[in-house]
């Protein structure tokens, strides 16, 4: 064989091996890394809204995963998929160990997705996370056209940072994260705190009980996305009473009704829906609008029975940041501040909750994106057009 030919002959070999590289060996290849944030979140705690929960520790109990929010959590397939990661750092690492997140067939772990990139954008390296805090890391994925499951953890040459629990991975140091396509995800929790002292309930959200209270972010209701307009709320609770906030983005605070009980759901409101013995039939609705109006409800099934004779008993405020009513300048938005006796609430278990009692519950904000088009969000998304969707209300656990 000529020279030129042996020589031919050698890089087609060479790029045939190259071409079957087994990608389950390892964490190559690598997607571009991602643009580095404008800076590292650093938490306290993991988000009360996570749609996946996991605890699995890797290297000895040195890192925790604490797990993953989705969203949109049901998408079309190709549809762009938020993924935000949160993990803890137990004990100081060493440097060097690389993120890696793939998407993976649930039932034969075959890569559907090779999602790798640098934590946070290479902006929060693994062996610099302050120890005790939560660090998050944010990126998106394409929907797979068929269910698959999020893995991921972190590398170094050929090796993969140890998962601690052999349930927590499929015997390939890769945990197991959410699972994407194939259904709603799981219910959502929140945790209220008891207060040690009740808030002034004036709409200013100043109390030492807010600072206190874990803050959720509400999802788009019918699909879990990130909504156009942001709503933050709070719980809190006493022997007496449940309190709720809301604090609102808002830039037209509007509202035509006045009266108590008129259909203040038809305009922009915060509502709270309670099913305190968590029965999925017996259930109270209540909403304030931008104007102090209240709408109070009772029902004994799902959209059956409607009661506006029944009387909450609960006690509001709003402060509105702007001008009510006046579409011709920019408002910030509107805070609500709740009251609602336990006592007057549908089959109350125990008046105080005791410690560790788990209600369904769900949040909702409902604005009209100029005064037109709706925009439903809530606590637990829906995924049907139904803000009275009972089976998709999340748990209130009682701390």
């Amino acid at each position: 064989m000529r020279p030129a030919s042996r020589l031919l002959t050698l890089l087609t070999l060479t790029l045939l091996a190259t071409a079957c590289r087994d990608e389950q060996a390892g964490p190559k290849p690598r997607a571009k890394a991602l643009p580095p944030p404008a800076q590292v979140r650093v938490l306290d705690a993991a988000p009360s809204d996570l749609t996946y929960r996991s605890g699995a520790t890797f290297g000895g109990g040195a890192v925790r995963y604490l797990g993953t929010r989705v969203s949109p959590p049901v998408a079309a397939p190709g549809q762009a998929v938020k993924l935000e990661h949160y993990f803890e750092a137990m004990r100081a690492m060493p440097r060097g160990w690389k993120f890696f997140v793939h998407v993976v067939d649930p039932a034969s772990g075959q890569m559907m997705v090779n999602a790798d990139h640098d934590f946070a954008g290479g902006a929060a390296p693994l062996g610099t996370w302050p120890v005790g805090k939560v660090v998050e890391d944010v990126h998106t994925v394409p929907m797979p056209p068929a269910p698959g499951r999020v893995v991921l953890g972190f590398w170094q040459g050929d090796e993969r940072l140890a998962v601690d629990d052999p349930s927590a991975h499929m015997g390939d140091n890769r945990v197991l994260g959410p699972q994407l396509g194939g259904g709603p995800p799981p219910l959502p929790e929140y945790t209220v705190r008891r207060a040690s002292k009740a808030p002034v309930i004036d709409g200013e959200l100043d109390d030492a009980v807010w600072k206190d209270a874990a803050p959720v972010v509400l999802r788009g209701s019918f699909d879990g996305r990130e909504p156009s307009l942001r709503t933050e709320a709070r719980l809190a609770y006493d022997d007496q009473y449940l309190y709720v906030a809301f604090d609102v983005e808002d830039p037209d605070v509007w509202g035509t009704l006045r009266e108590q009980d008129t259909p203040i759901y038809e305009q922009e409101v915060v509502e709270i829906f309670l099913d305190a013995n968590a029965d999925g039939r017996t259930y109270n609705e209540m909403q304030v609008s931008p104007h102090n109006v209240n709408f109070d409800a009772y029902f004994p099934a799902r959209r059956q029975g409607m009661d506006l004779s029944w009387d909450s008993g609960m006690k509001t405020a709003v402060k509105v940041r702007g001008t009510l009513d006046n579409p011709e300048d920019r408002d910030e938005g509107w805070r609500v501040e709740m009251r609602i006796p336990f006592a007057r609430l549908a089959e109350v278990p125990n008046v105080p909750p005791k410690k560790g009692e788990r209600w369904r519950f769900n949040l909702y904000r409902l604005e009209h994106v100029g005064r037109q088009q709706v925009e439903g969000q809530s606590f637990s998304p829906l995924f049907v057009g139904d803000f009275h969707a009972l089976p998709r209300f999340g748990w209130l656990v009682f701390e």
